[in-house]
């Protein structure tokens, strides 16, 4: 399981990151299971309208070509536990919106 993590790291270090990259974003590697990788986009790329778009025409694309390592890759879509935090503290009234630190 591990080698197979690395070989889908290397592919969107090499191949997708940089494309994400033009634009602000990043995504992640969560988890490698049943033969499928979950990747999780962040900065710019997280919730942006064309992510499903990207997720098709790049990320997915792009590791499917390189290895035969999974037989598909998804999108994580569920919000952290720091958000929901950072989203707890702003509703009460603990630190503006914009800012992490307490008011």
């Amino acid at each position: 399981m591990e080698e197979k993590k690395k070989v889908i790291e290397k592919i969107l270090a090499e191949y997708v990151e940089p494309q994400l990259a033009q634009h602000g974003g990043s995504l992640c590697l969560t988890d490698v299971r049943d033969n499928v990788a979950y990747v999780r986009f962040t900065g710019r790329c997280s919730g942006c309208p064309s992510t499903k778009y990207t997720m098709e025409t790049i990320v997915k694309e792009e590791v499917l070509k390189r290895t035969d390592a999974v037989e598909d890759v998804r999108l994580v879509e569920e919000v952290s536990d720091e958000l929901y935090e950072y989203a707890r503290a702003i509703l009460r009234h603990e630190i503006q919106p914009g800012r992490k630190e307490q008011v």
